[in-house]
């Protein structure tokens, strides 16, 4: 068995690597994808930046990985999310599923091009910054700030998982999709501390692992968070990571039931 595990994995990796790069071939062309994770983001930063132009230089950081991580839920949301439906509209979805290596590991493949192509927005959004309106950008903690971006794509690949599967499961949830996106911008202060919200709504935000993953960016990007306070916020998104991982195996199994016993996985 000892000799078994390294073989699947090594057969895994590669498999996450080859989805990897057929995804991003396909998406980096995509016109709705580059909307979404490049010039939504940057729109975004613009009229940020147009109403915090009074308020001093110690907000545009904030602005900045506020508005990169408007482009990463757009991803997660849109992108990801309909990793799996796009198999299912193109008639390839149960290949996928009879095939031998787990539709898991394809879907992390995809969602780890869809992450690591959506972090364009803070690029874009540093750009824009700096050399447009010539404000000068630090990162005040920056080996905080690369580990917090790290564990952040780990999550949002996680989460990505979840979103894909429940949407396949139960394609009326998919409807909901426009409506989830600026509401998760505001319910994880992505671009204003959910302090300024209602008290009721605080509890939601821990809910949400972009929450954790915008405090622990935007504290090591201003400088304004210990490493306690950063490195719980880490501890919270590698347990919900674990969490997706677990209840996505039982959401997969269901798929799979779907498409071999119950053939319910098909359009038509």
């Amino acid at each position: 068995m000892a000799s078994i595990r390294p073989f699947y994995l090594t057969k895994y990796l590669r498999v996450i690597a080859s989805t990897f790069e057929m995804t991003f071939r396909q998406t980096v062309k995509d016109a709705f994808i580059l909307f979404a994770v490049l010039f939504q983001p940057l729109i975004i930063a613009m009229l940020a930046l147009w109403m915090l132009k009074d308020k001093g230089g110690q907000y545009i950081i904030f602005v900045v990985i506020g508005s990169g991580m408007t482009g990463l839920w757009s991803s997660l949301l849109f992108i990801s999310g309909n990793g799996i439906t796009v198999e299912r509209w193109m008639g390839t979805l149960e290949s996928l599923v009879a095939a031998p290596t787990p539709i898991q590991v394809v879907v992390i493949g995809k969602n780890l091009a869809n992450v690591l192509q959506s972090l364009g927005s803070m690029v874009v959004s540093y750009i824009l910054v700096s050399f447009i309106f010539g404000y000068p950008l630090s990162i005040a903690q920056p080996w905080l700030f690369l580990i917090s971006l790290i564990i952040t794509v780990v999550s949002f690949v996680c989460f990505g998982i979840i979103i894909a599967s429940l949407f396949i499961l139960n394609p009326d949830v998919q409807r909901w999709q426009n409506g989830l996106e600026f509401p998760v911008y505001i319910l994880c202060g992505f671009l204003f501390p959910i302090a300024l919200l209602p008290g009721w709504t605080t509890p939601l935000s821990y809910l949400l692992t972009p929450y954790w993953a915008a405090l622990a960016l935007h504290a090591s990007a201003q400088g304004t968070g210990t490493i306690a306070n950063i490195s719980f916020a880490w501890g919270v998104m590698l347990g919900y990571s674990i969490l997706y991982l677990f209840l996505s195996k039982r959401l997969f199994r269901v798929i799979l039931k779907k498409a071999r016993v119950d053939a319910t996985l098909s359009m038509h």
